[in-house]
């Protein structure tokens, strides 16, 4: 039985409890063994009285290492100092598997619970940030299906970049170069064109050589791809999004979020306010206040976004970028075509972009004309530029780091706390 039943076990006076789980601390004291009883689900204090008990039930208690595995057996009391409420008086214990010596000791330090990721995971820290991240996975999903989006998948070997060249991880293919994918954007646009509104959740590569605390070289990516719809719409559906799954995760996992450190009342504003929107200029002029290098053109990077946002407590929404910062599949405005049909939504805190968005070039002499102006080979993407030979239609679409939004929600301070095994500059191992 799981251990977050013991207390409706308790409830109902069941004499006798049955669990399983691992052992997550010990000691002994005046002929007893006191050990914390873990699983997936809750934590169990558990006694045994060594005299009380017989000869093989005493000395496998008293053997039983930490992260030991075992099966217990015994009378579940009232103890206001154990979790829960209730302890487990042990009658009998099953080792199953007798751990050696954790290396998890004394050595907290970042390089070390990095080499020992394998074990880190089961760590209350890991287990509570990974169960808030599968609620904002599913969350993400549940609203996908509210607005009637279609799951896809695209390729993870793709012939031609997305996000711009620097960042492409090559990899041999058969005699040839490919490349492992920077985002699904494109296919998803050509399943817009049969499925309508289209959605993937799906690794993302990008080789950054950053080292800040929210670049990963491989992240998991929400990508989404509406038809019929412009920035207005696209914007009002991402606050929409990022509103149900903040206030859901909050509602059930206030218990994680709180052992993490999140206060739960500090998501209420996002929850219940609307997002703060400037564009891209407004925002440079307050930028310039720290940063009075910042010139008109200049993107915005982690240092700036940490300073903008750090104050706040809601999303800022920063639209019409300069064309120069973005690439050639958005959309010019056409009364400011030096200026980009696009948005960045911010999480505030100074956790900076979760999300990248904005109208996609629908026509296709825009489209050759942008890829031409950023040194492009229309050729080389011939099947994208079909999709605006073939009835074409004005659509938006955006991309949105689960692994980011996570840590925010969480209130990591980085956004390998939110990752089971993440991948940076100088780390692959586990």
């Amino acid at each position: 039985m799981a251990l977050e039943k013991t207390e409706k076990a308790f409830a109902q006076k069941k004499g006798s409890f049955f669990t399983r789980g691992w052992v997550k601390r010990k000691r002994e004291l005046k002929g007893k063994v006191f050990i914390l009883l873990r699983d997936e689900t809750a934590e169990l204090q558990c006694v045994a009285d060594l005299p009380a008990m017989d000869k093989k039930d005493s000395e496998a208690a008293q053997l039983v290492s930490i992260e030991s595995s075992v099966y217990v057996k015994g009378e579940l009391l009232p103890d206001k100092r154990a979790p829960g409420g209730v302890e487990l008086r042990i009658k009998s214990i099953e080792i199953v598997g007798l751990a050696e010596d954790f290396p998890i000791q004394k050595d907290f330090s970042i390089e070390f619970l990095m080499n020992v990721r394998h074990l880190w995971v089961r760590s209350q820290k890991m287990r509570d940030a990974l169960k808030v991240r599968k609620t904002v996975f599913e969350c993400f999903r549940e609203f996908m299906k509210k607005k009637d989006c279609t799951e896809v998948q695209g390729p993870m070997f793709v012939s031609g970049m997305v996000e711009g060249a620097m960042t492409l991880f090559k990899v041999p293919y058969f005699g040839r170069k490919v490349f492992l994918t920077q985002s699904s954007q494109f296919y998803l646009e050509v399943l817009m064109y049969s499925l309508g509104n289209v959605y993937t959740i799906a690794p993302s590569f990008r080789a950054e050589k950053s080292k800040t605390t929210r670049h990963l070289t491989e992240f998991w990516h929400a990508e989404v791809e509406i038809p019929w719809i412009g920035l207005k719409e696209i914007i009002d559906f991402e606050e929409e999004m990022v509103k149900y799954i903040v206030k859901e995760t909050v509602k059930r996992r206030k218990k994680e979020l709180i052992a993490l450190g999140r206060d739960p009342k500090t998501l209420k504003p996002t929850i219940e306010k609307r997002f703060k929107r400037m564009c891209y200029e407004d925002v440079l002029e307050l930028a310039r206040e720290k940063f009075p290098h910042i010139k008109s053109g200049d993107d915005l990077g982690e240092k700036e976004e940490r300073e903008i946002t750090k104050d706040l407590s809601v999303p800022l929404i920063i639209t019409h970028y300069p064309a120069s910062l973005k690439p050639f599949y958005h959309r010019p405005d056409p009364a400011d075509p030096q200026h980009i049909l696009c948005n960045d939504v911010l999480a505030p805190e100074g956790y900076g972009e979760i999300i990248g968005s904005g109208e996609r070039t629908w026509k296709e002499e825009v489209l050759v004309k942008r890829m031409m102006e950023q040194g492009l080979d229309p050729k080389v993407y011939q099947w994208y530029v079909d999709l605006r030979k073939y009835g074409s239609v004005p659509h938006a679409g955006f991309g949105l780091g689960l692994g980011r939004l996570t840590a925010w929600i969480t209130k990591a301070s980085h956004i390998r706390d939110v990752v089971a095994f993440p991948r940076t500059m100088n780390r692959c191992y586990p």
